[in-house]
């Protein structure tokens, strides 16, 4: 390992652990849902809080100090909980506790540990969900339901659009079985689960809806209105949003109480992580419900508060941000950098290609809303982010990002 490639992991990856410390010292999230998160959802070998307890809280918290002292950048300043876990010995897994307890090296259970009766249930009953949408995310929510034996409407503006989706999953189902996975008894059971609509009425008896369409607050308010005149009282309203106010969209029902994010991961056929969002007025037993249905469709339900980011996106587009930074000062090459967190952090991607799969374009609308959000001076969208926005190379996508895919 070369000298660059360990700079380039401390630069860049130090930041992102800090972060995930102020968030865990905040009680926005638990550690092991912190963890959870950034291992399920975006493919990471282990959490952060796990990867300090690796490198030793101690080792971490003196090479942020160093940089802060250079850059000012809050975003480097330790976190005051990472101080205190220094001072009180709890250096890791080395010295048998860090944010995690450990004995002859593995993990073990402490105070923090979630008892094994304390598995969320199914507070509501669930048997038909519905699903509004029909791009790719919409279906892949249809698929997850109706393979797990839930009878699943879907609406979309046109029957041509309907019958995408249920192209999509059959082409999925054929695949599961050229693998062995399933036999064609099982795809037809499948497909006999869903009905489709192109008329938001066909939601009325639904027992949970989840709302997959565009990523645009208005179109999303006028929804929610109206599924709250068309929804059975009872029914749980869901949204798929990666960043929006759910707080807002609730407040346009007059059922707020029953209002929850159910924030799938693309493919979510594929993916295991939802993150389940929560505001103020959702009530435990929404929740709890949700949390139990998750884990019943085969996913991982990780829990947060109703802010922008909430926990995936919080951690990781700072760190892609900072990566374009370092390319915007001089600093470094954008193919050495990817090769160095690859090598080093064990990512699936380095930050540039991670950029341009996710499209630099999504990418830059959500560091903006963390920047207005948050108001961290750290958290300002970097320049060289916004340039290769503004001349189209909005990643794979366009054919090129910051790299060329043509």
């Amino acid at each position: 390992m070369t000298d660059t490639t360990e700079q380039t992991f401390r630069e860049l990856v130090f930041p992102y652990l800090n972060h995930a410390v102020r968030m865990y010292e905040t009680s926005y999230a638990t550690r092991a849902d912190i963890d959870a998160a950034m291992r399920f959802g975006c493919g990471y070998p282990s959490g952060p809080l796990t990867v300090l307890d690796e490198l030793g809280l101690g080792v971490v918290r003196d090479v942020l100090a160093a940089r802060f002292a250079e850059s000012g950048d809050n975003l480097h300043k330790p976190a005051d909980l990472l101080d205190e876990l220094v001072a009180e010995g709890r250096l890791g897994k080395e010295s048998g506790r860090g944010f995690y307890t450990y004995a002859d090296g593995a993990v073990v259970a402490d105070d923090e540990t979630p008892s094994a009766d304390s598995a969320p249930q199914l507070r509501h009953e669930i048997t038909t969900v519905g699903v509004v949408g029909t791009g790719t995310m919409a279906s892949g929510i249809v698929e997850v339901f109706a393979k797990s034996g839930y009878d699943v409407v879907f609406v979309g503006r046109s029957t041509e659009k309907t019958d995408g989706v249920v192209a999509a999953i059959t082409k999925s189902l054929d695949k599961a079985i050229s693998r062995g996975k399933l036999d064609e008894a099982g795809k037809a059971d499948v497909l006999a689960r869903l009905t489709a609509a192109t008329q938001r009425e066909a939601l009325a008896d639904v027992d949970l809806v989840v709302e997959a369409i565009a990523e645009d607050l208005a179109v999303k308010t006028e929804l929610f209105r109206d599924l709250d005149r068309i929804v059975k009282q009872g029914a749980i309203l869901s949204t798929t949003t990666s960043s929006l106010p759910i707080t807002e969209l609730a407040g346009v029902t007059g059922r707020p109480e029953v209002v929850i994010g159910m924030h799938f991961f693309n493919p979510a056929a594929i993916m295991k992580l939802v993150e389940v969002v929560t505001t103020e007025l959702t009530s435990p037993e929404v929740d709890e419900t949700v949390r139990a249905l998750t884990a019943k469709v085969g996913k991982v339900a990780v829990s947060c508060g109703d802010r922008a980011g909430f926990i995936v996106n919080a951690l990781l587009f700072p760190y892609l941000n900072d990566a374009v930074k370092v390319i915007d000062e001089g600093r470094g090459d954008l193919e050495e950098i990817d090769a160095a967190i690859k090598e080093k952090a064990g990512f699936p991607m380095g930050p540039f290609a991670l950029l341009d799969v996710v499209g630099n374009d999504v990418s830059l609308a959500i560091q903006q809303e963390l920047y207005a959000e948050f108001k961290e001076p750290g958290f300002t969208p970097a320049a060289g982010l916004e340039k290769v926005v503004a001349d189209g190379h909005l990643g794979r996508k366009a054919g090129r990002g910051f790299h060329d895919y043509s």
